[in-house]
């Protein structure tokens, strides 16, 4: 899974984080190498803080740029 400061995902499984992730919604991923080392993403969860979760609980997506805008002044 490719982590850039503007990457997206969308909320697959939460099985075991159902408080701190919800399913089907949009999470920006951030950059975290030694994640990825590991198979997880960092994410901004419901929290508001970033932890890290497996990354088969998400699916990479690609959003058009005026979403993407739209998502990114959102948070």
């Amino acid at each position: 899974m490719r982590s850039t400061a503007q990457h997206f995902v969308v909320c697959l499984k939460n099985k075991g984080y159902e408080v701190s992730l919800e399913r089907r919604k949009i999470y920006q991923v951030l950059p975290d190498p030694e994640a990825d080392k590991h198979r997880q993403v960092r994410v901004v969860d419901e929290s508001g803080e970033d932890y890290l979760y497996p990354q088969s609980f998400f699916a990479s997506i690609e959003l058009p740029q005026p979403i993407r805008r739209a998502v990114l002044a959102a948070v």
